[in-house]
């Protein structure tokens, strides 16, 4: 069943990418995804049933439009940042300890704060995500962690783990 899912996740990639059903797309897709199932099916989806509950993918619709949401303010900021006489920015690194148990969601964490203006993840080490922000506004972990990440954090364990 996980090679199922696999070529299906795959094939529906194709789709969204290539957006278009022509007969010549559809056999290529099909045959790029049975490629991509028969050599790498044995390594992903451990945990394929995952993939077929609903609610996750509710989730993931809502995560998409807080990230947007996000990605609209912090461009707002950045440009009055950069916009302003003074430029009032305090760069620096901050570490930040995340929740999330699945390195998929990781990941994501990690892209989703690299692809907000301001921030950019630098490494992730175990638990830990180390993050350069364009302005440090706290010394406190829990609230600079909470500014960071809060949001994120918890729509990605709702749709990964």
């Amino acid at each position: 069943m996980k090679y199922i899912t696999l070529f299906l996740m795959t094939f529906i990639l194709w789709l969204l990418f290539t957006f278009t059903l022509g007969i010549y797309s559809l056999i290529i897709g099909f045959v790029v995804s049975l490629v991509i199932t028969l050599l790498f099916g044995n390594r992903y989806l451990s945990d394929w049933k995952l993939y077929y509950n609903p609610v996750r993918y509710f989730w993931a619709l809502v995560y998409l439009v807080i990230f947007i949401w996000e990605c609209l303010i912090a461009n707002f900021d950045v440009a009055y940042r950069v916009l302003s006489p003074k430029m009032p920015i305090k760069p620096g690194i901050v570490k930040v300890k995340s929740n999330l148990s699945s390195d998929i969601a990781k990941t994501f964490l990690a892209n989703s704060i690299t692809m907000t203006p301001g921030t950019i993840t630098v490494d992730v080490i175990d638990d830990n995500i180390y993050i350069h922000w364009i302005y440090v506004s706290s010394q406190d972990p829990s609230v600079y962690t909470k500014k960071l990440i809060g949001r994120f954090e918890k729509l990605l364990k709702k749709v990964f783990e």
